[in-house]
Order: structure tokens, then sequence, then C-alpha cells
């Protein structure tokens, strides 16, 4: 019987961005939050990094243009 990994980061849940100590919402990949928007992410050695309400809703708002042509390219 195989077990499951459990994540180290169980604990740890507050946002990953700079000086936030709100609660986690989101677990994105840490190469496309920094790329695609402003927000000054600490990397704890993970792919992801978990982002508040407050900072996920401005992830989506700077990738709200690349998401549209993504939904109409799919017709």
């Amino acid at each position: 019987m195989k077990h499951k990994r459990k994540s180290k980061r169980k604990k740890d849940k507050t946002c990953d961005v700079k000086g936030c100590d709100e609660d986690k919402k989101k677990s994105l990949s840490t190469t496309k939050i920094k790329k695609k928007t402003d927000l000054k992410v600490e990397s704890s050695g993970g792919r992801n990094s978990y982002l508040c309400k407050e900072h996920y809703k401005e992830y989506k708002k700077a990738t709200e243009d690349e998401r549209r042509a993504k939904r109409l390219s799919w017709d």
C-alpha cells in the first residue's frame, strides 16, 4: 500500500507575498506569479506559492487579457 505524501507546508497557512499575513486562498505556480505580476513573492523552495484573496484578485486582473484570448481561441 502506497502512502500519500504529506505537505510540509500544512502548518503555514498564510499568503506568500512579502509583508502579507492573510490566510491563503489559492496555490499558483511561483514562476507564473513572478512573470505576470509585480507581486513580491517569497519563494519557500517549492514550485507553488500561496496567495490570499486580495492578491489572487490582483493576479486575476493582471492575467485577464491572456485568459480572455485563450477562451476565444477555443472556438
